[in-house]
């Protein structure tokens, strides 16, 4: 009998759910809005629920033909236990034992895990990652997360706190976090901060970063330079952990990840100049392969772990 496993996506904007079948192809998806129900965790937790049982009974799979269901949040998580510490973008959210809840209602197995790490599992075993021992996965969008495979297994720290790449300071005086530190990492690549730069480079406020990247498309100098310079600060921001961790390589994802091809070549020259030497000429550097489905096809590596 073909077991799937359903992948649970929980965003600060969308909730995407995915069946993903043995070799890791997700065959069904379906998703709908976070604001509608995240009043409180039981809203949520019920909607998500609800679409569970409404992807299987579309795709007519029972439940013994269902390995588990594994959610990826955007939180601190206690993956060992199934419980949600704290959602920053989503309020209500302490201490709820979200595994234990759903798996209740849903007569299934339930596993949870923080969203990046789900993607790097994701990427891991059925993308780019495969093969490596060691390897970061790191999301570039709103803000900067990264997920670590250390020895072959992902690495969550004993706090479940592990790979927050972005809150690493390059700065002792540099501009407020909202992890209460400064001058960190994310405050340099956050979309935010990127389409501020855009927005003054190109003395049009409200210009996009999809914008900028249909101009370096046209081959616009200005726009390219951009992408460059993109480049240069997270070939910095990725420096430290390239000495500290000698990863096999290093995965870029998110949303800024589509112009990837333009700031490729200024991260990989910053590190060759700026990293040790032998971490440096060791690492790769390469675009995630899964885009969206990363996190829903992480499920299915988390239910087999």
């Amino acid at each position: 009998m073909k077991k799937y496993v359903i992948g649970v996506d929980v965003g600060g904007t969308n909730v995407r759910l995915g069946l993903v079948e043995p070799g890791g192809r997700v065959v069904s998806r379906s998703a709908f809005a976070t604001a509608g129900f995240a009043s409180t965790p039981d809203r949520l937790t019920t909607a998500i629920c609800e679409a569970v049982e409404t992807l299987l009974r579309d795709r007519r799979v029972g439940r013994a033909s269902v390995t588990g269901v594994g959610v990826g949040l955007p939180g601190l998580v206690d993956a060992g236990k199934g419980i949600v510490r704290m959602l920053p973008n989503i309020p209500g959210w302490k201490d709820v034992p979200l595994a234990g809840v759903m798996g209740n209602d849903l007569r299934l197995p339930v596993r949870i895990d923080n969203d990046v790490n789900m993607i790097t599992l994701g990427e891991w075993k059925f993308g780019a990652g495969q093969g490596f021992k060691d390897m970061i996965c790191m999301t570039l969008g709103t803000g900067v997360g990264a997920g670590l495979v250390l020895n072959g297994a992902i690495y969550r720290g004993p706090g479940f706190a592990a790979g927050e790449v972005g809150h690493m300071p390059l700065n002792d005086k540099g501009p407020p976090c909202g992890c209460g530190g400064w001058g960190c990492f994310e405050r340099y690549v956050g979309h935010q901060q990127l389409q501020k730069v855009a927005a003054e480079l190109f003395a049009k406020p409200d210009i996009s970063l999809e914008q900028v990247y249909h101009k370096a498309l046209e081959g616009k100098k200005k726009a390219l330079k951009f992408w460059d310079t993109v480049g240069e600060m997270v070939g910095n921001g990725l420096v430290g952990p390239v000495n500290m961790l000698n990863p096999g390589v290093i995965i870029i994802g998110g949303g800024v990840a589509r112009s990837f091809s333009f700031f490729e070549a200024a991260i990989v020259r910053t590190l060759r100049r700026r990293a040790m030497q032998t971490q440096a000429e060791m690492v790769r550097v390469i675009k995630a392969q899964l885009d969206d489905d990363a996190g829903i096809i992480g499920a299915k590596v988390l239910l087999q772990s």
